[in-house]
């Protein structure tokens, strides 16, 4: 944001209407007219009608009380003016909807979440106007409010950003002029893609990014001495930011003017006025990509774009770079090991637009980020995020950095570590300790006989205390063992992380052999267990399908036990399918192909192995992706096998994630085959409609994607279902068919669901199907709304996946 408190604010000049009345609330008894006004409890701010200077139009507006030019922060009727007056009222309407009415038409209104028995508006002494029920003024249970729909400013204690599960997003849109309300062409956004900056949009381009969140200073302390303490907070609900007041100022406002500056006021007693305050000057360094990919601004120097030290201009450019930007001198090599590639320190600069980003806040050292990095061909550079929590935070970077240039001192302590060829590099990261190497080699002389002495004992101690539980576990589990030094060899003493579950974290590791594997290694901490573990070798050991990952083997080692898989370059559908980059590579003849692999490999699984299987956890991050992204069902450690012929059984041990797990089996712990046909049509709906299945929402209730589908498929309109970035490439009657499967295996009975060997026949042929019946009950407001990002305590599912 340092570069977002800009230049000059147009000061404008409102005339008021004469106040005859002062309202506390707007209730269905008792509307705002024109001549009213309601004020906040605290007398901080007033809501009426006004009318700009200049202008003949009216609207409802929101000012602060005390300032003697009644500065409006929010317009309820921005784009719908009123020309007159005399009859129009902001009333809460018989339905309970707040309004704006004029001449007996509404003009505007506020979409409340839920209707109630007694809904009354109230302006609050923050500037947030509110609806809610008469008698409970908790913040939670509002049925709407103007913090929600911001227009030109931005109050403390707002939040800008993003709700995920509504897909609502919190932004500020200039005035169009400084004597017109409407709707400007300017944008201010939280962007939370990659990692989260602010943006400022005109129209649909963007022309300014701040870089990471980490990149904003001077007002960035956020402390207690802070002018201005503020809060970045990222969960898998929501992601805003917002800021409060610091106890040496009563008022502060920021605003984004209609030449789209942004500019912050902090309002002075004495003088009864506001003063302007920003801690950078806008330049011509601040324009969105103004030296291209790779190169760098220097506002004080000529000309003003050059290149990055170790690139050079691309297309042969000019001295006077402009936006054609640059490439490095010498290419990378992508390699790993010896003749990899290393990294240039940068610093004194602005962190790179982050759009094309990733991060991870749980990286201790700068060795594991660059590592993360290398792996990576694509990552062409990384930084830390804050030192907090034991660890540093990594965030990396793809493709060409956008927007660098140079700061001074005071705006930026930020390093950035550039990828180049290893033959380019001068300087590099100094990971080494303060500690002298004299010192090291004196303090380490001392300690060594100690530590050999004491882990003799303790080594002594623990292998004749565990031998006899491995010696037992290794005939239990008939399966190929592998030693634990193999295990640090292969991992390169497991360095590459490439997931993380219930379970414990999985790493990348490669066999003497060469072979690639994934090991999937018990956390200590870890809710799993031996039970765990041996379940999952169990029930995967002897299957053999190729829409099955494959088990190569095990290691026991003390407290150690790890699960070596077969390695999938393409990690998790739902790397994929949720993701709105990744899910362009998958055209509708792959997702067809993975529907039906998923179908195949839980037909063998329910009627063709040695053993009836019934998964319990199927979903789209329990399906593994080979190298042509072929589907393999993973994950067995809540797998239940069942004797004979049986087809299910009940536990007391509900175990899985909520949304896939079928009704009988959420409600009553009943699980069968027809449980896993459940959690299928689940996923067969969000492969085809690449959204997660409880991303839905309407104005009453919760609303989940078999819903969402039903009502569809019930209106005739289910191609409306479809991803549109499948747009052009399916075949309509097969789209339809997979939605049409995927709803009848998601309906409530289990007996009306089909069984694993139908759907595998519904897929490939052509028949009639049934009509389809009304989803399963257990969804929506059976549970809480951010269910999808939360699981049982016994789920062991990999979710977190590092890219390479």
């Amino acid at each position: 944001m340092e570069a977002l408190l800009l230049a000059l604010l147009m000061l404008f000049s409102l005339s008021i209407s004469n106040t005859s009345l002062a309202k506390n609330l707007v209730s269905k008894t008792q509307s705002l007219k024109s001549g009213d006004t309601l004020v906040s409890k605290g007398g901080i701010f007033e809501m009426g009608f006004f009318s700009p200077t200049n202008s003949l139009n009216s609207y409802i507006g929101i000012w602060y009380r005390q300032d003697p030019k009644k500065t409006v922060v929010w317009v309820a009727s921005r784009d719908h003016p009123l020309t007159n007056t005399s009859s129009a009222a902001l009333k809460i309407t018989l339905e309970g909807q707040l309004a704006l009415v004029a001449d007996n038409q509404s003009v505007w209104h506020a979409k409340s979440s839920r209707s109630v028995q007694n809904p009354v508006a109230e302006l609050l002494n923050s500037g947030n106007f509110v609806v809610r029920e008469a008698d409970d003024e908790s913040p939670e249970n509002f049925l709407w409010q103007s913090f929600d729909y911001p227009t030109d400013h931005y109050l403390p204690g707002m939040k800008i950003g993003w709700n995920f599960q509504t897909g609502h997003e919190v932004f500020i849109t200039s005035w169009k002029s400084q004597d017109d309300p409407a709707s400007g062409q300017y944008t201010f956004h939280l962007d939370p893609t990659g990692y989260p900056q602010v943006v400022i949009k005109k129209g649909p381009t963007k022309i300014y990014a701040s870089g990471p969140w980490t990149n904003l200073s001077s007002i960035q302390s956020g402390g207690k001495d802070s002018i201005l303490p503020y809060w970045l907070v990222r969960n898998k609900r929501e992601v805003y930011m917002t800021y409060g007041l610091s106890k040496a100022i009563s008022s502060l406002r920021f605003v984004l003017t209609s030449n789209g500056l942004v500019k912050g006021f902090v309002w002075e007693d004495q003088t009864k006025e506001w003063d302007s305050f920003s801690t950078a000057s806008l330049d011509n360094c601040d324009a969105y990509g103004v030296c291209g990919g790779n190169g760098f601004c220097n506002v004080d120097g000529f000309p003003t774009c050059g290149c990055l030290e170790k690139f050079v201009p691309n297309n042969n450019a000019s001295e006077n770079l402009s936006s054609l930007g640059c490439h490095r001198r010498k290419p990378l090599s992508c390699l790993v090991g010896p003749s990899s590639d290393g990294f240039q320190i940068y610093s004194g600069i602005k962190l790179p637009d982050t759009n094309n980003s990733w991060f991870n806040e749980s990286v201790i050292n700068l060795q594991e980020c660059e590592q993360i990095c290398l792996r990576n061909c694509s990552c062409t550079a990384y930084s830390i995020l804050s030192k907090r929590n034991g660890g540093i935070g990594c965030l990396i970077w793809f493709g060409d950095l956008i927007g660098i240039r140079s700061v001074s001192p005071n705006q930026q302590d930020m390093y950035i570590y550039i990828r180049l060829a290893s033959s380019e590099v001068t300087t590099g990261p100094n990971h080494s300790s303060s500690m002298g190497r004299k010192t090291k080699i004196i303090v380490l002389c001392l300690l060594l006989p100690v530590v050999i002495v004491l882990l003799g004992v303790l080594l002594s101690w623990y292998f004749c205390r565990n031998k006899k539980t491995e010696q037992r576990l290794e005939e239990e589990l008939e399966l190929p063992m592998f030693d634990w030094s193999t295990m640090i060899r292969a991992t390169n003493n497991f360095s590459n992380k490439i997931g993380q579950g219930g379970f414990g974290v999985v790493y990348k590791g490669v066999l003497d052999g060469g072979e690639e594997i994934a090991v999937k290694r018990l956390s200590k901490n870890s809710v799993q267990g031996l039970r765990e573990f041996k379940n999952e070798v169990s029930c995967i050991a002897k299957l053999q399908h190729r829409n099955l990952v494959k088990l190569l083997g095990c290691c026991i080692s003390g407290e150690e036990k790890m699960l070596i898989y077969e390695y999938m370059p393409n990690k998790s559908l739902d790397f994929f399918i949720f993701d709105q980059t990744r899910k362009k590579l998958l055209d509708w003849s792959k997702r067809f192909n993975i529907i039906n692999g998923i179908a195949r490999g839980l037909l063998y699984l329910h009627q063709d192995s040695r053993l009836r299987i019934i998964h319990r956890d199927l979903k789209a991050s329990n399906v593994l992706l080979d190298t042509d992204l072929n589907p393999k069902i993973s994950d067995f450690g809540l797998a239940r096998s069942i004797v004979g012929n049986a087809t299910g059984d009940n536990t007391k041990r509900v175990a899985g994630t909520h949304g896939y797990m079928s009704p009988e089996y959420a409600g009553h712990g009943i699980f069968s085959v027809k449980s896993d046909v459940f959690s299928f049509g689940i996923s067969v709906l969000e492969i085809v409609s690449g959204r997660r299945n409880n991303e839905f929402i309407n104005e009453d209730q919760y609303v989940t994607l078999p819903e969402h589908a039903w009502k569809l498929y019930r209106e005739g309109k289910s191609i409306e279902l479809a991803d549109e970035h499948i747009a052009g490439s399916y075949d309509v009657v097969q789209v339809l068919r997979s939605i049409h499967i995927g709803l009848l295996c998601v309906q409530q009975s289990p007996d009306d669901r089909p069984d694993m060997s139908s759907v595998v026949q519904m897929l490939v042929n052509d028949f009639a199907l049934p009509r389809a019946k009304e989803p399963g009950f257990f969804f929506g407001k059976e549970y809480p709304s951010d269910t999808h990002s939360k699981s049982s305590q016994n789920e062991v599912t990999i979710t977190t996946l590092s890219p390479r």
